[in-house]
């Protein structure tokens, strides 16, 4: 039997954020919440009277010591018997219940309770938890949730602590008593305790320790342990369940036990083991995990640190101490030298079945009989299977064009695609490529110029081994497939495009923030892995390695492409080739260093490729690195002036890369090596974890992420304020809004609304003897005057056809009466700026306006989808510009209704009775003329009088030739000299576009 396990828990009730010179008063409070049931041993029904006779005695001392020191203690339980799972399960309601209203009433100093894991976890833990600041001692809360609580005592041994013994138990051993077990059938019922339920859950718990050491299985009912029971090839001899003895004989009374089969019962808080060392017959092959009472002790009570397991003797039917395990030591020993146990030879079975023990030279025969066949059997798949690979290597088929989608936009190769150029296109490295989808992966098809794919043995095998090549660093190859436009191969896709397009783009990818030297170096580390795996794989070289076919994909992890296919590609000559093989044309290993010691200086200096301040001519390069003057050979600039030791580290690795002699380079091994090393170096980083140097690029990135988007975000308001800003110009700012938000504009009705229309008088005389750019100009220079006069007055513009200005007001947000006061107000003051208004081109020259304002109602709605306009519809707006068609130059003239309109308001205007006038479509109307506002001057012009009207308007003309005369005999492309060129070169009869000597008629 096994026998007991003394657990001790020392503890510091030292909590963070509990103040504990406040507990330091002449009074201090202890709660005690417990469960009040009558099956918990910690019920508050059996804790109660002792706890206040440890208060009453310990009160007693301090009164006897002359102590101010007193303690009250206040006991809250809760009872679950309205749940239908009564006990600490559905403790988690209550407990924080009562724990809620001791915040409002009395707190406390300490708490003694809860016993449950449920409720003791809602009041521990730091992120579901309350926030709970003074400490808690329970007598239970054995779960794994409540480990490593810094308010919270446990008095009795947790899951974990369990769990620990038994993983220390399987894996000690102890010579002719007990093997090492590596395996376990853990019962759990389903009526267990509190401390039970935890204990098996400790066990079960696939990331507890238990299970991640020792091979065990779940049996949850008793059938499923009967049935293990009984079957030949069990998982275990080791059965382990917590209960009673009881339980013990519930299982036994309806199973034959196998001789070899060993029960493990968990029953700790069971002193009879201890008390009463006689047993029952059904509790000979249990071990049993005890240890001594913890329900009696006082101040005086020596608390034992060990643990016991114990074992029933065959011949007396006693428990006897097996094994001592001590919790402070982690150290098991035997108590029982000679123990008398129901097993063979009197000691722990094996957690496996022993078989039978055939003899040693049939063992020896049987092992020769099966090496022999085996290795025969082996040679021969081998064989086969290299034949078939064989085989397989020469063959070839190309992907059906129709598994793969292709995409519609093209775009410049910038990517990844490197095949043979026509010599007529060496200066242009990009053309187009294709985007597709291909078994749901985005792929790019390379054009392959140099077949028709019919592929030669060699390619068909070289294709072969492409398809095998499968690392983090390189692209993938899928194949080939047969379009009428070619033959492609198919790639992976990577998003961000080569690492000469990302070396270039520093604007996406800042060297403050981003591109640092550890990034750069992180960029040619990947680049050395790719290599030194294609090295060492049936590829062997790349021979064509260049910065635009080394690409990024949206992890930024660079990936080498364009390897391979030697036998179908040639290889050219370009910056990143090295010496010996523009000499000799050629592919190997050592080109490929050379050609990453070009690629690694474009990477530190983000600048062109072969980048020297000495020589820009891509030929000339090209020449001197294949013939070398003198000693000294010529290579990129990457000098080591004012660099750091990090730096100069890298910048003798790339220069060792690139020296003229082959055999001096180091290979890719030595290289990813080498930048390894720098790389743990840097910042001092040799002790920083991965995951430390993930989190300060990523807040770096962050950093500069947040950077961008609140730049992005200020241009995008500006132009989104320049944009509404052009609509409120466009349309009204109601009409704006409700055109953004749904999309259309309902047409509505106005019930008063003013209208304002103004033309310029005899506006065809002033274009006839004015150029079209002189009318633009004029236009602009009045209408934009115009403008700046509406912006303090509620109006709005219209529109302007040609001459005519249209403004109303009260719409389309209405304002009462106000709307008659602002239009008239706004035409005194730009009446007033016309007297004061210079023609530039025609100085001298006067400019007349007639203005009409009628008020009425009117309708208005938006017209069109392309290019709107907020337009005005009603016998209102043809009647304003009848008034206006009416009027007299330098008169502002208004309808009765507008004059009954201004009546009503306060302000006081000064009119003319003008009398009856004739209105098309409406007859004769009462109008007047509006001359000012009573208080207030206005410089107006004076209006001509009709008779002075007639002669003025007759003689414009003349003063206009008159006022171009004195300013020279200018050549100006007016409608009148037009006209007078047009008779002029027509008097002979021909048709006017075979007048071709004046070179004026050319376009």
């Amino acid at each position: 039997m096994l026998g007991l396990f003394w657990f001790w828990f020392g503890s510091v009730l030292s909590v963070s954020g509990f103040d504990v010179l406040s507990c330091r008063n002449s009074s201090v409070t202890l709660n005690v919440v417990l469960l009040e049931d009558e099956n918990s041993p910690w019920s508050l029904k059996f804790v109660k009277d002792v706890v206040e006779m440890a208060v009453e005695e310990e009160n007693e001392k301090n009164q006897a010591e002359s102590l101010d020191f007193q303690i009250k203690v206040l006991f809250s339980g809760f009872n679950t018997t309205h749940y239908r799972r009564r006990g600490c399960g559905s403790s988690t309601c209550e407990a924080v219940e009562i724990l809620k209203s001791l915040h409002v009433s009395s707190l406390g100093c300490m708490m003694l309770g809860p016993s449950c894991t449920y409720a003791t976890f809602q009041l521990v833990d730091q992120e579901v938890g309350l926030t709970l600041t003074i400490p808690i001692i329970s007598a239970g809360s054995f779960g794994l949730s409540c480990d490593y609580k810094d308010k919270l005592t446990r008095l009795l041994p947790p899951a974990r602590k369990i769990s620990e013994f038994f993983v220390h138990f399987w894996n000690v051993s102890f010579t002719n008593l007990k093997p090492m077990w590596k395996t376990a059938y853990i019962y759990k019922k389903l009526d267990n305790t509190e401390e039970c339920f935890w204990y098996i859950n400790a066990l079960e718990a696939p990331s507890a320790l238990f299970a991640s050491n020792i091979s065990r299985e779940m049996l949850r009912s008793q059938g499923d342990l009967e049935d293990k029971m009984k079957a030949q090839d069990r998982h275990s001899n080791i059965f382990v369940l917590c209960g009673t003895p009881d339980d013990v004989l519930a299982i036994k009374k309806n199973t034959t036990i196998p001789p070899h089969v060993v029960f493990v019962l968990i029953d700790l808080y069971n002193d009879g083991y201890h008390t009463n060392e006689s047993s029952f017959e059904h509790m000979r092959d249990v071990l049993v995990v005890t240890m001594h009472s913890f329900r009696n002790y006082s101040s005086h009570t020596s608390w034992k640190t060990n643990t016991t397991v114990s074992a029933l003797s065959v011949v007396f039917l006693q428990y006897k101490t097996l094994f001592v395990f001590s919790t402070s030591l982690n150290v098991t020993w035997v108590n029982h030298t000679n123990p008398d146990l129901v097993w063979d030879g009197s000691q722990l079975p094996r957690d496996k079945r022993a078989h039978g023990k055939l003899a040693t030279f049939n063992i020896i025969m049987i092992v020769l009989g099966i090496s022999v066949v085996m290795a025969t059997a082996i040679a021969f798949i081998l064989y086969r299977q290299n034949r078939r690979v064989r085989f397989d290597q020469k063959k070839w088929s190309h992907i059906n064009p129709s598994l793969i989608t292709l995409l519609d936009d093209k775009e410049r190769n910038h990517i990844s695609l490197t095949v043979k150029i026509d010599e007529e296109k060496k200066g242009d490295n990009s053309f187009l490529i294709h985007k597709g989808r291909y078994d749901k992966k985005p792929v790019i098809l390379k054009e392959l110029r140099n077949t028709d794919g019919n592929f030669s043995e060699d390619q068909r095998i070289e294709l072969n081994a492409l398809l095998h090549i499968d690392y983090y660093n390189l692209t993938k190859f899928y194949g080939t497939a047969k379009f009428d436009c070619g033959v492609f191969g198919v790639f992976e896709f990577c998003e961000r495009g080569s690492l000469r397009y990302v070396l270039n783009d520093k604007i996406s990818y800042p060297d403050e923030s981003f591109m640092d030297l550890e990034f750069k170096i992180s960029v040619m580390y990947d680049i050395a892995k790719g290599m030194s795996y294609l090295h060492s794989s049936n590829v062997g070289v790349h021979g064509r390695l260049k910065s635009t076919n080394c690409v990024v994909d949206n992890r930024m992890v660079v990936k080498i492409t364009d390897f391979g296919c030697n036998t179908i590609l040639t290889p050219g000559k370009d910056l990143w080739t090295a010496p010996e093989h523009m000499r000799v044309q050629g592919i190997s290993q050592k080109g490929d260093i050379y050609s990453f010691a070009i690629i690694s200086q474009e990477i530190i200096l983000r600048k062109n490729p072969f980048h020297t301040c000495c020589c820009s001519d891509m030929a000339e390069k090209l020449y001197l690195v294949q013939y070398p003057r003198g000693p000294n050979v010529f290579r990129p600039d990457l000098s080591f002036e004012s660099v750091g030791e990090t730096e100069a580290e890298l910048f003798v690795l790339i220069k060792s890369c690139w020296e003229e002699d082959p055999e001096k380079r180091p290979d890719f091994k030595r290289i990813e090596g080498a930048l390894g090393k720098i790389f743990s170096n840097l910042h001092n980083q040799a002790n920083a974890s991965y995951m430390d140097n993930l989190i300060r690029r990523l807040q770096m990135y962050s950093r500069n992420l947040e950077h961008l988007v609140e730049e992005r975000t200020s241009l995008y308001k500006a132009e989104r304020d320049r944009a509404d800003q052009l609509n409120f110009m466009l349309l009204p700012g109601p009409v704006v809004r409700s055109l953004k938000e749904t999309g259309c504009v309902e047409p509505e009705l106005y019930d008063e609304v003013t209208i304002y229309f103004s033309d310029i008088v005899c506006f065809t005389t002033l274009c006839h003897h004015s150029t079209p750019m002189e009318v633009v100009d004029m236009l602009n220079d009045i209408y934009k005057n115009f403008d700046s006069i509406l912006d303090h007055h509620d109006v709005y513009k219209v529109e302007t056809i040609g001459d005519a200005y249209m403004v109303a007001s009260g719409l389309p947000r209405r304002n009462g009466n106000r709307h008659a006061v602002d239009i008239c107000l706004m035409a005194l003051d730009i009446l007033k700026f016309m007297g004061t208004y210079q023609l530039r081109h025609l100085p001298g020259i006067p400019l007349w306006i007639r203005i009409g304002i009628h008020s009425g109602p009117c309708a208005a709605g938006v017209v069109g989808n392309k290019m709107p306009r907020y337009c005005l519809f009603g016998d209102t707006v043809n009647t304003a510009s009848r008034m206006e068609s009416t009027g007299l130059p330098l008169r502002i003239h208004v309808s009765e209704s507008t004059i009954k309109i201004l009546q009503r308001t306060d302000c006081q205007f000064e009119c003319e009775h003008r009398g009856e006038t004739y209105l098309k479509g409406k007859g004769k109307e009462m109008t007047y003329w509006l001359t000012g506002v009573t208080g207030q001057k206005y410089n107006l012009p004076t209006p001509p009088t009709a008779e002075n009207f007639q002669r003025l308007q007759q003689d414009l003309a003349e003063r206009i030739v008159s006022t171009l005369d004195k300013r020279g005999n200018e050549r100006r492309k007016t409608l009148s000299t037009r006209q007078r060129r047009t008779q002029r070169h027509s008097s002979d009869g021909q048709p006017e576009y075979l007048h071709l000597n004046d070179p004026t008629t050319y376009l």
